[in-house]
């Protein structure tokens, strides 16, 4: 039996305690019920980026992108399906760099779209640039080794 695994939820933020061999078995939030991963991306704001990818024991891949860019838009559906495919051992989340200029500005992202790993608020990888699906496995692959 391994410990179990911190997971913010994305709805209330609440800290839940989750078994690491259930992880996979659509686990709910214990204050609001609903699901830890709905498989697709979880929208952070400056009020709650913290309690969902400073904290928690999964890595946090964060997309830094605007409404008004291209390769943005052209990337979100290789985001949003990367999701159901990387859930749940990665948390995917996406950063308005308009909406949330602090944010965007606490990492100091200069290009969009950038991704940005995480492992307890931490940053550990950084990619710009638009990928297709496989590149963006290869980098989440790469990172977490």
């Amino acid at each position: 039996m391994t410990s179990p695994l911190a997971v913010p939820c994305p709805h209330c933020s609440a800290l839940n305690r989750v078994p690491a061999e259930r992880i996979a078995q659509q686990p709910s939030c214990g204050r609001c019920h609903q699901p830890l991963f709905a498989g697709h991306p979880v929208e952070l704001t400056t009020a709650n980026f913290d309690a969902i990818a400073g904290r928690g024991d999964l890595p946090v891949l964060v997309d830094f992108w605007a409404t008004w860019c291209g390769p943005c838009i052209g990337f979100a559906p290789v985001f949003t399906a990367a999701a159901k495919e990387l859930e749940p051992r990665v948390r995917l989340a996406k950063v308005d760099t308009d909406a949330q200029q602090a944010v965007a500005q606490r990492f100091a992202i200069r290009s969009i779209p950038t991704l940005v790993l995480l492992r307890e608020g931490r940053e550990i990888a950084r990619q710009s640039g638009a990928l297709n699906a496989s590149q963006l496995r290869q980098f989440v692959a790469q990172a977490l080794r």
